[in-house]
């Protein structure tokens, strides 16, 4: 065992959070909040008589808020007062080693008595035990889990909680996000295939011939299924554009235009538009094809201003 896992590993056990009780005492307005707010419609939490009706001696406060009757006030936060200075200890002992992010993985929570109104709830918290280094999609961590033990005025355990971390290394940060992945499937994957060869494709059906895009199994005009492609010319002219600001991802380079190109053969698609200034784009201009070589698994057609031909 290495020193820092074994000094990470001497906080098991240690108590977290002493005995505290919570400010106020099981209630029936704060039930209401809860259960209009959680949209429980059982009458046990707030009808006596329906409770009794189930052999309970009255109302009871559903499981799920055992946690709510002993958290911590907002007077008391703001306060700064912390009851938890062994887990301001461990915290920081994995800051130190760089396991500075933190994601919640789970929550267990087992009932045992239930909750009337005027019963007092107290909790205590330990740190029952933190995990050998773990390598996840997140990053390298720990997982550690402290156990909350509920009890009544009468010491008697009425629930218990197992929460788990995951306290983490983040990975590197790329250097750039990727673009989105198309959504591959048998009608389009030869489109992107031809694309990764800086080849334009166009569908073409070979019942009648006509040209379509976006890809499809069947031809719109003659409801064949059988189809072959051309590879398109890769001149066109602008049908409409827009130029998109907001919201920002780090895969696109702003301002990002982004036009409806009608090919010479007809068909239209949407592309990026390279090489020129949003100000100068223009309804009927002229484009011929350009690439954009966005990674190794993901190629796509641009449009660029098309160059004058000589007189």
């Amino acid at each position: 065992m290495s020193d820092f896992l074994g000094t990470l590993r001497s906080f098991e056990g240690q108590t977290i959070v002493p005995t505290t009780w919570g400010p106020d005492a099981v209630n029936i307005p704060m039930i209401r909040h809860w259960v209009e707010t959680m949209g429980d419609t059982s009458p046990i939490h707030l009808d006596d008589e329906a409770a009794r009706a189930t052999g309970r001696d009255g109302v009871v406060a559903p499981a799920q808020m055992l946690q709510v009757w002993t958290m911590r006030t907002y007077a008391d936060k703001m306060a700064g007062n912390d009851p938890s200075p062994v887990w301001t200890e461990l915290i920081a002992a994995l800051d130190g080693a760089g396991f500075t992010s933190v994601v919640a993985t789970d929550s267990d929570q087992e009932f045992h008595v239930e909750l009337r109104p005027g019963d007092r709830v107290s909790m205590t918290e330990v740190v029952e035990s933190i995990s050998d280094e773990k390598k996840t999609g997140l990053g390298t961590g720990h997982f550690v889990t402290t156990l909350k033990t509920y009890r009544n005025g009468d010491g008697e355990v009425v629930g218990t909680q197992r929460w788990r971390t995951l306290r983490f290394r983040p990975k590197p940060a790329q250097s750039r996000a990727l673009r989105p992945r198309p959504a591959l499937n048998a009608d389009n994957a030869f489109w992107f295939e031809a694309a990764k060869q800086h080849r334009l494709v166009i569908q073409r059906c070979t019942s009648c011939g006509t040209l379509r895009h976006p890809t499809g199994p069947m031809c719109g005009q003659c409801r064949s299924l059988d189809w072959d492609t051309v590879d398109a010319c890769g001149r066109g002219t602008v049908y409409s554009f827009v130029v998109n600001h907001h919201p920002r991802i780090d895969a696109f380079d702003y301002p990002l235009i982004v036009a409806t190109v009608e090919l010479a053969e007809g068909t239209r698609l949407i592309a990026n538009m390279t090489g020129i200034e949003p100000d100068r784009v223009e309804i009927g201009m002229p484009v011929e094809l350009d690439w954009i070589d966005a990674d190794p698994d993901l190629t796509l057609p641009a449009f660029r201003p098309a160059a004058r031909e000589d007189s």
